[in-house]
Order: C-alpha cells, then structure tokens, then sequence
C-alpha cells in the first residue's frame, strides 16, 4: 500500500490495488472521540484578603509545579490585591498548564456586613462557592496557607470513591482527642469525635446545590442556600472559629453526607507540636501541608517554614526544582530541638516523591 489510506463503505467499489482501504464507521469514531475529549480541568479555590497575597501566591505556585491535568484557579481577593495577582499570574502564563479567574468578595446583599465580620475578614466566602459557581461541578477549595507536596490530581481523585451520598471530604480537626479543641471546648454540635478542618475542602458542588439538609431549626429539610443565615443567627454566640464552624453543625446533622480523607491531606501543626499524632503522614510522608497560626511568618514552627521558604523562592525551570530538596534537608535539620523538627523526615519524604515522579523519569512516547 501507498503510505496513505482511504476511507470506503461501499464494498462495490473498487480501489487501486496500491491503496489501502479502511472502514468508515471505526475511522469516523476514533476521530470523533478524539476531539470531544478535552483534558479534565480540576478546579481550585482560594479566598485572599488583607496581607496573603505572597502566600497565596506560594500556594498557587505549589499547585502548579506538581499537578498533571490542567488547573482552573478561582481566586476570591479583595480588589486592591486584583493587580498584583495579575501581573504575577500572567508572567507564569508561559506555563501553559493553568488559567484562572479573578473575583471580587461577595456576600449576600442583605447579610454582607454580618457575614464579613465573622470569624477572618473574607473567610466566610468559601461557604457561599457553590452558589456563585453554578458551573462548576466540583471544586477544591483551600485556604491561602496550604502547601501541596504531590499532585492536586491525587486529592482529586478522591471524588471518585464517594459514595453515592456524599457531597464534600474534609480531614479531622485532630487525631488525638486529649488535645481537641471541639471536643474541649466546643458549645455547638460538632462531625465525629474531634470535629473537621476546612482549611482543605474537596466538594461536589452540583451535590451540595441538589440536597436538602437536616438541622436543629426546622423539620423541614432546606438547601444550601436556604440554610446559612438561619444557622448563622441561631448560632453566632456559641461559634468560635466562624465558617469551620458552621460546617461542623451542618455535617453533624448530616454525616452520611461526608468523606473523611486522612491528616496527611491537610497537616498542620497540631499534628506535631506536642508530639507525633498522624500516623499516616510518618508512614507516607505529608501530602498537603497546611500552616496555620501564622508559622510561615514566625519562628515558633521553623519546620513549617522552611518549607514554604523553600517553595516560595523556587522558580519553574526543572532544575531548580530538583535541587531545593538538599538545602531544604539541611534547613529541616537545623529544626529537631522542635517537636515538629524531630520529625522532619515526613517533610520531604512525599516532596521528594513528587519531584522524582515529576521530573527526574523521561517523558512518556505520545
């Protein structure tokens, strides 16, 4: 045969005896299917206010250096921040691996002031993605100062083992009850033993829009949208940690509807300031590190933030990626008079992972 074929479906019709003739019906299909595949876009969002524009930055940067299928960014920011995110996003668009899109802080009109208020400025934003978002089937929501260590498609790819009833996956708010805060101190209804952390959030949005939630104010069952003030007014007294609060309450009521991912998806100090308590991270490593009380920008976690640093001033060439891990070692080293540090080892161990499988094995034949 020639080097080219042609395509054929009347078994009549004679061709060249030097070309080669296929069937229509497969060709038209496998040409077919090919074009209406685009690649899965996982959907992420940040809420950035006041002086977190750097660390959302890092975040962002964080996701992108590891992350495999395309990313769509969501980005909540005060307007004054619209800028400054724009200069630095657009000068990683040679990337071409992410798009994203800016929006301003928006609460419901009649309640916008309470809501600001509450807990953080803007963090109660995240609570009303699944309204503003219509599009968007499911979303990863996180807080500015998450780290990821390995790709977003791996948490990603938890959506597929929920269940039927599910809607969101959250880590537990800590692994070891003696030192809980929920479990201590909490004067509202909490999920499980030790309440949840919604500083990682993984949700199916079309889900949450769809249900129709029980809780302690009516017997009727009420949506997403329908049950947020109510629950804010009966409770704003007895909250202490505002939004993260309110989604303890919702789940307690209903817990058939939560995925429970294990600490190692959203690791924070707690897991480690008095001693080892995620037993999952000292098998496997961290996956998502998440910074919370500030330790990024103070000395009290140095094993915190040497890894942001490290993550923060690497740029997006392959060679400076593989080599941040041996000065980080080294950094993570000068940590073990620190609880944290004694066990510095969990820091890089999926980091390094990451990076081998991300850049140190030869791309595959297309």
């Amino acid at each position: 045969c020639k080097d080219f074929s042609l395509c054929y479906w009347n078994p009549y019709w004679m061709l060249p005896s030097d070309v080669c003739g296929m069937n229509c019906f497969w060709e038209a299909a496998f040409r077919y299917s090919l074009k209406i595949e685009p690649p899965e876009k996982m959907h992420l969002a940040v809420v950035a206010c006041g002086e977190r524009l750097e660390e959302t930055l890092t975040m962002l940067k964080s996701a992108i250096i590891f992350s495999i299928k395309p990313l769509q960014f969501h980005i909540f920011a005060e307007d004054q921040l619209h800028d400054s995110f724009k200069d630095r996003l657009d000068s990683w668009s040679f990337l071409q691996t992410f798009n994203y899109t800016l929006y301003p802080i928006t609460f419901p009109s009649e309640n916008a002031a309470e809501w600001k208020k509450l807990f953080k400025p803007c963090a109660s934003q995240r609570l009303f993605l699944p309204l503003i978002l219509k599009e968007v089937d499911s979303l990863l929501y996180v807080d500015t100062d998450i780290l990821f260590l390995r790709p977003v498609d791996d948490i990603w790819s938890l959506l597929k083992k929920f269940n039927s009833t599910q809607i969101a996956a959250m880590a537990p708010e800590h692994e070891e009850p003696r030192i809980g805060w929920y479990n201590r101190f909490a004067r509202h209804p909490y999920y499980g033993k030790t309440g949840v952390n919604s500083g990682v959030m993984l949700m199916n949005m079309t889900r949450m829009r769809r249900k129709y939630f029980k809780n302690d104010m009516t017997t009727v069952h009420l949506k997403w949208g329908d049950i947020l003030m109510p629950l804010l007014k009966k409770y704003k007294l007895n909250i202490t940690w505002g939004d993260q609060d309110l989604l303890n309450i919702m789940f307690f009521h209903n817990p058939e509807s939560l995925f429970v991912f294990p600490c190692q998806w959203n690791y924070r100090p707690d897991h480690c300031i008095y001693g080892s308590n995620c037993q999952e991270a000292e098998d496997e490593g961290i996956f998502i590190l998440h910074g919370n009380r500030g330790v990024y920008h103070d000395d009290k976690q140095p094993a915190f933030r040497a890894v942001y640093e490290a993550l923060r001033n690497c740029s997006f060439e392959d060679n400076n990626i593989r080599s941040l891990l041996k000065p980080l070692e080294l950094e993570l080293q000068k940590t073990v008079h620190t609880y944290c540090g004694k066990i510095y080892k969990i820091f890089i161990k999926q980091l390094m992972k990451s990076i081998r499988d991300r850049y140190d094995r030869p791309p595959k034949e297309r």
